[in-house]
């Protein structure tokens, strides 16, 4: 490794050991962070592989895992992916990227939720009011990657992230930071992750406006006087991923592939996620998983998928690709994606 590369990972490592000392502690601080969707893993590729995806990071879903992949990239590529969530909730992922050769790669991605309308009740009427309101989580990135040298990657992906429910909404803005390095041994792929790394988010609007009686046990009084309920702020879910990939073999017919992923969240305890992904002719796919290893009380555990790759004119490729995870006591998820690379 060059001198260039060698102070770029230590700054990165000191930012990420920063940035965990905040959290070290015997307490979980489970719920206690808002934006609770962009945990929700977006592309089929990388969460049928247990979402152990850091170090594999090459496609355009890498603007969710590891914003340095793009740079892996030799191409240009579009992804659509839809996940349908747990409780009918669902959730759809969009991202690009564009190669722009010695100058790096840009990357834009989008994530959008769909909860449905929800009826108004009150006290007075359980059954609802007649009135329906609206939930909606939205996050959009504009990122860009560079290989540095053949072996070192770094992208950084700022992001807006927007809650609303009803008449109130709050926005936040954090970065994502991913470097990917390949190791003088052969196969052996080490990346690094930042994700939501940004300021607090907090609900404000119409709907925490009252009118408020000082003093409800006396009569005369202004007994509708204007006021609001104060809502706290709350930080994003912070976490910093370690992940290590090894080619076990690859050939021009056969590629098997496996990634091991240490994560360090700022609303859990830490966890291990595993996965694996075994390639014919660079047609077909194979993929598993294991996610939430030695965490306490999860119900992520196994996940399976399957990919397929058709090239098509030129360098243009097509590609689909599903995804299977298993919550345990909670609905199963399904998740498909499908993609071009140009």
């Amino acid at each position: 490794m060059n001198k260039l590369v060698i102070n770029t990972l230590l700054v990165f490592i000191f930012v990420a050991f920063s940035i965990n000392a905040q959290y070290v502690n015997n307490v979980s601080k489970r719920g206690t962070t808002a934006a609770q969707f962009l945990k929700v893993s977006q592309g089929a590729r990388g969460t049928a592989m247990g979402s152990a995806f850091v170090a594999v990071s090459d496609d355009a879903s890498s603007m969710f895992w590891n914003v340095a992949g793009i740079a892996r990239q030799n191409n240009n590529s579009v992804i659509f992916d839809h996940t349908q969530w747990i409780a009918d909730l669902s959730y759809n992922f969009i991202a690009g990227t564009i190669n722009l050769g010695d100058y790096g790669t840009i990357g834009m991605s989008f994530i959008g939720s769909n909860y449905g309308e929800m009826n108004v009740t009150t006290v007075d009427e359980p059954d609802g009011t007649g009135s329906v309101f609206a939930v909606s989580d939205v996050a959009f990135s504009l990122g860009w990657a560079i290989n540095l040298t053949q072996e070192f990657s770094i992208g950084f992906n700022p992001k807006v992230i927007q809650q609303s429910i009803w008449n109130t909404s709050g926005t936040a803005f954090a970065i994502d930071m991913g470097v990917l390095y390949d190791t003088p041994f052969d196969g052996l792929t080490i990346g690094m992750s930042i994700t939501n790394l940004g300021t607090k988010l907090q609900l404000t609007g119409t709907s925490n406006v009252i009118l408020y009686d000082q003093d409800d046990e006396t009569t005369g009084n202004n007994d509708r006087i204007p006021g609001e309920y104060s809502t706290g702020n709350w930080s994003l879910p912070l976490t910093y991923v370690l992940g290590f990939s090894y080619d076990v073999f690859k050939s021009d017919m056969h590629q098997f592939i496996i990634d091991i992923d240490a994560r360090h969240p700022n609303d859990n305890y830490e966890s291990v996620n595993i996965g694996g992904e075994y390639i014919f002719n660079d047609v077909i796919a194979l993929r598993g998983g294991y996610k939430t290893l030695f965490l306490n009380d999860s119900q992520e555990t196994f996940a399976l998928g399957a990919g397929f790759k058709q090239k098509l004119l030129g360098n243009i490729a097509f590609h689909i690709d599903y995804a299977y995870q298993d919550f345990g006591i909670l609905n199963s998820i399904h998740k498909v994606s499908v993609g071009i690379d140009f």
